[in-house]
């Protein structure tokens, strides 16, 4: 049996800021956008990662999430994160093809 675990934001920042100053820059990024991610309820977060998989949504999708996060939980980190996923997937043709 598995339980649900949680995580401050301010922890996660905490060690963002630790990971950083250790040089782990990428790390860092990851853990800041972690930290936004725990404004959003747990079906949303769901429902936004089945639509980041290959061929499981439109770029007009995928663009109405990014605005999402940033309008409505004061994720831009991650906002931003998800527009560079659009203009990866334009550049590999992996959006769903709309019939």
């Amino acid at each position: 049996m598995t339980s649900d675990f949680h995580i401050s934001p301010e922890t996660l920042r905490a060690q963002a800021d630790a990971s950083h100053a250790a040089g782990f820059t990428q790390l860092a990024e990851n853990l800041r956008r972690a930290a936004e991610l725990t404004a959003v309820p747990n079906d949303e977060l769901l429902r936004m990662y089945e639509l980041l998989r290959p061929g499981r949504s439109t770029e007009a999708e995928l663009l109405a999430v990014a605005d999402s996060l940033e309008r409505d939980y004061n994720a831009p980190q991650t906002a931003a994160f998800v527009r560079e996923a659009v203009a990866e997937y334009q550049r590999r043709n992996l959006f769903r093809r709309e019939s």
